[in-house]
């Protein structure tokens, strides 16, 4: 086995979604990190990955086309793809679509409960139908009262044989790489190989009160009053993702 290890942050989302930042900045900050390759994975859409994908030479960045789904029954992280997967459809279905291009599935926060997770749809008895192919147990973003969803995942992804992966689920620069998945090698085949050999893991932590407050910040200032509004109940699951909220896509 490769004894290189490096870091992949798996959960970001740009402007193309509900992130604040554009897919050039999120490149540049990557470039003076210590993280090795990203995947934008950005609300049933994957324009921000493909952008990203084209830019990532000029950067030195390693980027992975993703997409976070909005399932039937939660959100799914699709990794390693060239199609876009629709919302809406049965999280079955969308599994065997993404698996159909050769790419990977993460059942994202899973038992996050304040946003649409397969967790509350009974992810660990549903492992027959739902073949995922690793678990996000470690997600940056969640808030203070659903950390212990995160100890869950990791319960439940260990007893599952499934890989535990890490992701910030970064809507801001400063988010990007609070949380991260770890794997022997350095490219994206190394990564791939790694998530399917069960040889990743995840490491560090929760994004701070600041950063909550900061994102906060600049979804008001990008979308305003309603739009921040539009954008929680988005996430909640209480309406259907609106592109007419997102903002800026270069």
């Amino acid at each position: 086995m490769n004894s290189q290890l490096s870091k992949a942050d798996l959960h970001i989302h740009s402007t193309y979604s509900d992130g604040t930042a554009n897919v050039a900045a999120i490149l540049a900050h990557v470039a003076q990190s210590d993280l090795r390759l990203i995947a934008i994975t950005d609300h049933d859409t994957i324009a921000g990955g493909r952008a990203a994908a084209q830019l990532a030479r000029d950067f030195g960045v390693q980027v992975i086309v993703g997409e976070e789904v909005s399932t039937a029954e939660g959100h799914l992280l699709a990794l390693f793809i060239d199609d876009e997967l629709p919302p809406g459809r049965p999280a079955a279905e969308t599994i065997a679509a993404i698996h159909a291009q050769g790419g990977l599935c993460v059942a994202a926060h899973p038992y996050d409960r304040s946003v649409p997770s397969l967790g509350a749809h009974g992810l660990h008895e549903r492992q027959a139908e739902w073949r995922l192919d690793a678990i996000e147990a470690l997600n940056a973003g969640v808030i203070w009262s659903q950390r212990g969803c995160n100890r869950v995942a990791q319960h439940v992804a260990a007893a599952m044989n499934l890989p535990a992966l890490g992701g910030s689920d970064a809507h801001s620069l400063a988010t990007i790489g609070r949380a991260y998945t770890v794997f022997p090698g350095a490219s994206a085949d190394d990564l791939y190989r790694a998530i399917v050999r069960g040889e990743a893991s995840w490491g560090g932590g929760y994004w701070t009160i600041g950063q909550y407050l900061d994102v906060s910040r600049q979804w008001v200032r990008q979308r305003g009053i309603g739009g921040l509004l539009r954008l929680a109940l988005d996430g909640a699951g209480v309406t259907p993702r609106d592109s007419a909220t997102f903002i800026g896509r270069s």
